[in-house]
């Protein structure tokens, strides 16, 4: 098994484009709406060091987690979905770095209360947008069934639950993108960040991160035409740093 990218090379713009997703270790695209576990790799080689805890509160099928035990640190999952958990277990059952076994929590990204004051070197996650796809169907507090409105103001907690376990001076980087309504777009990244900000957060780096997952198909060629809109290539990563008190 290739346990890591081929001549890979960590980012040093705000322009992030990966054509080829990565399918490393045991990475796949099969869980709908991951991220490609080139962006969890890059932040956690930039913002951490061996055997610091970095969590990821939107665990899915674990891509994060998986590469924070191939990369020699001790990651915390916390999914609110149990099938999702049990992906994710399979995604992680691989020999190497057995000492890094990631924690796993069945639970809710507003209440980690299983997880005390500062004491999360790094939070790397990819949290569902908005309900453009909704991952469960009747699970109490998951955000993938909250309309825009109601997410943004849940996303609030998240952000204060964030910034509550994460220790001074680290980082906190999170991906999420915009959506379209009606032919208009709807900031959800940007809404998102304001959040943040007002939890406390300060804003270290904004990257724009290509989507090469565009349905640029002749279909979507046309409707973009007829009814006069873009088709959205691009998602955010916010890059947050919580100061020192």
């Amino acid at each position: 098994m290739q346990w890591e990218p081929k001549n890979y090379k960590m980012e040093v713009s705000t322009l992030w484009s990966f054509p080829e997703r990565g399918n490393w270790a045991t990475h796949n695209s099969e869980y709908r709406g991951n991220w490609s576990p080139y962006i969890p790799r890059n932040v956690i080689f930039r913002y951490s060091k061996k055997n610091d805890i970095v969590l990821d509160q939107f665990m899915g099928s674990g891509t994060t987690l998986i590469e924070t035990k191939l990369l020699e640190r001790r990651g915390i999952g916390v999914e609110i979905n149990p099938n999702a958990i049990k992906i994710a277990k399979k995604n992680l059952d691989f020999d190497k770095n057995r000492e890094y076994e990631p924690r796993i929590y069945n639970g809710d990204a507003r209440k980690l209360n299983f997880i005390p004051n500062n004491s999360i070197d790094l939070i790397c996650t990819h949290p569902p947008y908005a309900n453009i796809i909704r991952y469960s169907n009747g699970i109490r507090g998951d955000l993938s069934n909250y309309d825009i409105d109601e997410f943004i103001i849940q996303m609030g907690f998240v952000a204060k639950e964030s910034f509550r376990v994460l220790k001074d001076d680290k980082y906190c980087a999170i991906l999420i993108g915009d959506i379209r309504k009606s032919k208009h777009i709807i900031p959800l990244g940007f809404k998102t960040m304001e959040k943040y900000l007002e939890t406390g957060f300060i804003l270290k780096e904004i990257v724009i991160k290509e989507q090469h997952n565009c349905k640029s198909t002749n279909f979507w060629y046309k409707k973009s035409i007829q009814y006069n809109f873009l088709l959205i290539a691009h998602e955010y990563l916010f890059i947050f740093r919580k100061p020192k008190i």
